[in-house]
C-alpha cells in the first residue's frame, strides 16, 4: 500500500500543549501499511524509565525538548535537545528526566504482529486430536466439538503485565516501567 506523503504532527506543538506532569506517549505513528513505529514520549521532571532491554529491535531516540540522562552499559549519557541516541537491540538502558522534563521521539522497525499457534505447537488452525481419540466426522468441519485437551487448567492472567497507559504487553515477568511509553506499573 502506497501512502501520500504528508505532515503527521508538529512535535514542538505537541510538547508545548502537554501539561508539565504529563507522562507517556503524546503521539504515535498509526498510518496503515507502515513499516516503522514512532512515538513521541514525555517524562515529567525527575521521572524515570527503569532499566529495561529491547530484545528484538534497534531503537533510535531523538530528544526534542527538555533534558536528562540515559544510563547505558553503566555509563551516563547526557540528553539535550537534538541529541540522537542509538539503542541497539539487547542493550540495557534507563532514562531519567531532568528538571524541565524530557520529551523524545523513538523510531524503530514495526514490531511483528502477534501470532497464534495451536497448543501442540503445530500449524493446525484448531486443536489436534490425541492419538486414539474418537475421530470427528469430516462433514463437521474444523470447528466441530472435540474433547478438551488436558493442559493443566486455565492459562495465567497476564493483565498485570499490560501497560495501563499504552496497552503494551511486557515481556518482563515483574515489570516496573513500560519499555514503550515509560509508564510505571502498579506495585505488586
Amino acid at each position: 500500500m502506497n501512502s501520500v506523503p504528508r505532515v503527521l504532527a508538529v512535535l514542538d506543538e505537541l510538547v508545548t500543549a502537554a501539561a508539565p506532569d504529563d507522562r507517556g506517549a503524546l503521539w504515535q505513528l498509526a498510518e496503515p501499511g507502515r513499516e516503522l513505529d514512532a512515538n513521541l514520549v514525555r517524562l515529567p521532571a525527575g521521572a524515570e524509565v527503569g532499566e529495561h532491554q529491547e530484545d528484538v529491535l534497534d531503537v533510535l531516540l531523538v530528544v526534542v525538548a527538555g533534558g536528562g540522562r540515559a544510563v547505558v552499559a553503566g555509563e551516563e549519557l547526557d540528553l539535550t535537545p537534538t541529541t540522537v541516541l542509538w539503542l541497539p537491540r539487547t542493550s540495557r538502558r534507563a532514562l531519567v528526566a531532568g528538571l524541565g522534563g524530557l520529551a523524545y521521539l523513538t523510531v524503530h522497525r514495526r514490531r511483528p504482529g502477534l501470532t497464534i499457534t495451536s497448543p501442540a505447537g503445530t500449524s493446525a488452525p484448531f486443536p489436534v486430536a490425541e492419538p486414539g481419540a474418537e475421530p470427528v466426522a469430516e462433514s463437521a468441519g474444523p470447528y466441530a466439538a472435540r474433547p478438551a485437551a488436558d493442559e493443566g487448567g486455565e492459562a495465567p492472567c497476564m493483565l498485570d503485565l499490560v501497560c495501563p497507559a499504552c496497552g503494551r504487553l511486557s515481556a518482563d515477568p515483574e515489570p516496573v516501567f513500560c519499555s514503550r511509553c515509560g509508564e510505571r506499573f502498579a506495585e505488586r
